[in-house]
């Protein structure tokens, strides 16, 4: 017997060392543009479960973005880091980036239309539940999932991380049942108290369930630790919070079980 349970436990053992988190790069299109995105899962779950998007930040589609779906593959969701840009283009430079990203806000249909593709394809993953789709997103993707969600995409909750929050859209009352989770540097420059209040006011006319948070000390870039890299090198007020981080990380995985409950 005690033979037994020692092989059981060794089976155990042997099989939870094998499992792990998957990545894969994938290509799909949106038009005639080639988009190049990263699917991220964890082989030891059986079955269908939740999905959730990740827009990057202005530099394109990079290591960070992809790094973010494997976190979130490893909460037990699909994760599908998209691209905004179009063949997987990025920035290396806060000239290039700020262009990338005026040039993708400038036709939210085609904006659209990229976004909705990446969600498609990740609807048609056979780890995914179609009918239970999230979306995140940082510094402009923190933006893009707010712009979504004002143009009624279908998705069960979006989460923007020092995104902006101005929209080119705005949320009409009663039709959006979407849940908003806006996670905000409180000493972030980009982000002014007329436009957070702009925001809240939208938000509370549309009806929509929100939750708004701000961390105090925290600048623009907080979740990513290279921020504070770039804003020395290219002396733009971005930095690194491990704090901020890590509380807003808790608050995203509390988000996710909350719209994901029933599912």
């Amino acid at each position: 017997m005690k033979r037994m349970i020692a092989l059981l436990l060794l089976g155990l053992m042997c099989s939870t060392a094998m499992a792990e988190v998957i990545g894969k790069n994938v290509e799909y299109k949106s038009g005639d543009t080639v988009l190049k995105g990263y699917i991220a899962w964890d082989d030891a779950i059986k079955g269908k479960r939740p999905g959730v998007l990740v827009v990057h930040e202005w530099w394109g589609l990079n290591d960070y973005a992809r790094k973010r779906a494997r976190m979130l593959a490893e909460l037990g969701y699909t994760a599908m880091a998209l691209d905004m840009y179009g063949n997987g283009k990025q920035a290396q430079h806060p000239d290039d980036a700020a262009k990338f990203a005026a040039e993708a806000k400038k036709n939210m249909t085609v904006a659209k239309a990229r976004f909705d593709a990446a969600k498609k394809l990740l609807q048609q993953q056979p780890t995914v539940d179609p009918n239970h789709i999230a979306a995140i997103g940082y510094c402009f993707g923190g933006g893009i999932v707010l712009e979504m969600m004002r143009r009624g995409d279908k998705l069960d909750g979006v989460a923007s991380f020092h995104g902006f929050l101005p929209g080119t859209a705005v949320a009409k009352p009663g039709t959006i049942k979407t849940k908003v989770l806006v996670l905000n540097g409180a000493d972030d420059p980009f982000t002014t108290p007329e436009q957070i209040a702009a925001f809240k006011k939208e938000m509370e006319t549309a009806k929509i369930d929100y939750r708004f948070i701000s961390y105090p000390g925290a600048k623009h870039g907080f979740t990513n630790p290279d921020s504070t890299k770039y804003g020395e090198e290219f002396k733009i007020p971005l930095a690194y919070n491990a704090d901020a981080d890590t509380k807003s990380w808790h608050e995203l995985e509390m988000f996710l079980k909350e719209i994901f409950k029933k599912k």
